[in-house]
């Protein structure tokens, strides 16, 4: 049974319908927007410590990021490389960036969701 809720709330279109998006495995955060955001500077970057500075974000941080969405898919996310003459760098794989991508048509999805329910609230 939907029951409309108009009668509730005040005569005011500032209502609106609104939540955050998340993938998780078993119970802990996976992806999202922090690490989506985090994938796409290492991939501009070649860094993941030029990303994390972009971002605001200590080198742990962005290191335990990685370390937890190479461990939680099914095969490594992003690919560190040590050493060598440039001092190494980092790069996303193909899956990275099929996830990503996966991740913005769930975004869409979900905004269009919540423009839905926003509209049917004041409905």
């Amino acid at each position: 049974m939907d029951q409309s809720i108009k009668h509730l709330l005040k005569e005011s279109p500032g209502y609106k319908v609104n939540g955050s998006l998340w993938m998780e495995f078993e119970g802990e955060r996976f992806f999202g927007p922090g690490r989506v955001e985090l994938l796409k500077l290492v991939d501009e970057t070649g860094s993941l410590n030029k990303a994390a500075k972009q971002m605001g974000m200590s080198y742990k941080k962005a290191w335990e990021m990685v370390t937890a969405l190479n461990t939680q898919a099914a095969r490594p996310l992003v690919i560190l490389h040590t050493g060598g003459k440039k001092g190494g760098g980092s790069s996303i794989t193909h899956e990275a960036k099929e996830l990503i991508a996966y991740h913005s048509q769930l975004r869409a999805r979900f905004k269009a969701f919540l423009e839905r329910e926003s509209k049917r609230m004041l409905a």
